[in-house]
This record gives C-alpha cells, structure tokens and sequence, in this order.
C-alpha cells in the first residue's frame, strides 16, 4: 500500500489532460476527485502565427513553454501543409520534460531544455542572442519574464498567442457532490488551475480546501496559491505530474514518519 492509499485528491486541469494523472494517483490506491478548473481553446485569428511559420527561417530559435503550445503550433504547422524540415537549421528550446516529449513525438529533439522549468531558467542555455529573432508561441496570457530578459541581452523576441487558457464550465451536481464529500489533497498543475478553483466555487474554497494537503507543481504556482490566501504544503521540485505525485508520496510517507515519531 502507498501513502496515497484511500486519500481522496482533487484533480483541477483540463480533463482531456488528466488521464495519465487520473491513472497514476488510482494506480496508488487513492481515489481522483476530477473537477476542472481550465479549458485549453484555440486562437480564433492565426493569421500571426501562420506568417512566423510561412518565415521560420528568419528566426534563430523557436521556444515552446508548454505542451499545449506545442500542439496549438503543429495544427497550424499541418494546416498549412508544412512539416518538421521547417525547423532545418533552426534551433529549439523547451521549458520541461512534457514539453520536450511533445516535441520529440513529432519529430524534432530540442537543443536546449533548462534543468529548471521555468522561463527564466531557459535565457542563460541560448548562448548569445543579441541581435537575433526569437520565436515564442505562447498562452494568450503568459508571464512576461522571458520576453524581457530577452529584450534585455538584445534579442527580438516575438510573442504569439497560439492558445487560450479558459475558466472551465460551471461543474455538474455530480461533481459538486464529489467535491462536497471532502478531499484529502488538492493538486494544482498551473496558476490558471487555482485562480479559476477560487472563482469558481467563490467564498465556499477556502472551506472545500480546509484542512486538505495543498500540493503545487512549481514555484510559480505555489506564489500564486500564496497570493490567494492558500497555506501550501507541498511544491514538486520536478515541474510535471508525475513529480507532483512523487512529491505527494515524499509528504505522506515523512508525516508518517514524523507521527509515528510523536506517538512513540
């Protein structure tokens, strides 16, 4: 039996992006509480984007910050009866392992993949940019943290929404009922994830989440609990979901340890 075992844990990206995570946490013995909190939707004008693709060749890299820009990206890339020979000559970057595997299963291995997954970790790895062309196709809203240190060491970075992060449906009574039953651990999977939980249900979050495991993947969505009045427990060093659930195991088995040490 693991850690999770019986643990009721709350589920809040996108459910067209939550099998594996379903799949692992009820592998564990515990019981996901699927309630999504954000919708992934396409750019309704590409017109930006196919003009980057119709000129790759004018940039020196292309940086994807995400699987979902990865995928957002290929549809136009298809649409417009092009392929990976676009990317010949040109050089890749991707923030995680996710979205280095999105890249790789179309063919085309990054160059460069920070060891620390977030925007600001990928500038140092690119060497010297100063005067080049940068490609990033992003979230329509994204952190600007990357395009101005770009801009900083003299780069051109050119910023196209490629997909848009959506606040979920209103849930379902079956899965307010789910939800009414407790949870043990809340996962959240990017900053979007939470802000849009605490809209969503409004002022019966902070009760929902009382006394419930806060589990974040990264810094930056861990700050953005904070900022929300959320106490965060555990932060995955390893920015994916899979290190989401190995941090959960690493908390659940140290507090068992830590109980068995008071009782003893």
């Amino acid at each position: 039996m693991s850690g999770l075992s019986g643990k009721r844990i709350l589920i809040t990206r996108p459910r067209s992006q939550a099998a594996a995570l379903i799949d692992r946490l009820a592998g564990l013995g515990a019981v996901p509480v699927i309630f999504p909190t954000i919708e992934i939707s396409e750019m309704e004008d590409n017109s930006h984007l196919d003009r980057a693709i119709a000129a790759l060749r004018d940039y020196a890299w292309v940086i994807f910050t995400s699987a979902n820009g990865v995928a957002a990206f290929w549809r136009r890339l298809e649409a417009m009866g092009k392929d990976t020979r676009v990317f010949e000559g040109i050089r890749t970057a991707a923030i995680g392992p996710a979205t280095a595997s999105a890249l790789s299963r179309r063919g085309v291995q990054p160059d460069f993949i920070p060891s620390e997954f977030i925007a600001e970790a990928i500038v140092p790895g690119l060497g010297d940019v100063r005067g080049q062309r940068i490609l990033l196709p992003r979230a329509e809203i994204a952190r600007p943290a990357l395009v101005n240190e770009l801009e900083k060491l003299g780069a051109f970075p050119d910023e196209i929404a490629v997909y848009r992060t959506l606040l979920a449906a209103r849930p379902g009574p079956h899965e307010l009922q789910e939800l009414a039953q407790g949870i043990d651990a809340a996962t959240f999977t990017s900053s979007s994830t939470v802000r849009n939980f605490m809209e969503i249900l409004g002022e019966d979050a902070p009760r929902l989440l009382h006394g419930a495991v806060i589990a974040c993947i990264g810094p930056i969505t861990a700050e953005t609990a904070h900022a929300l009045g959320l106490s965060v427990d555990v932060i995955s060093t390893v920015y994916t979901a899979d290190g989401l659930v190995n941090a959960l195991l690493e908390y659940y088995s140290l507090d068992s340890v830590r109980k068995n040490h008071e009782r003893s």
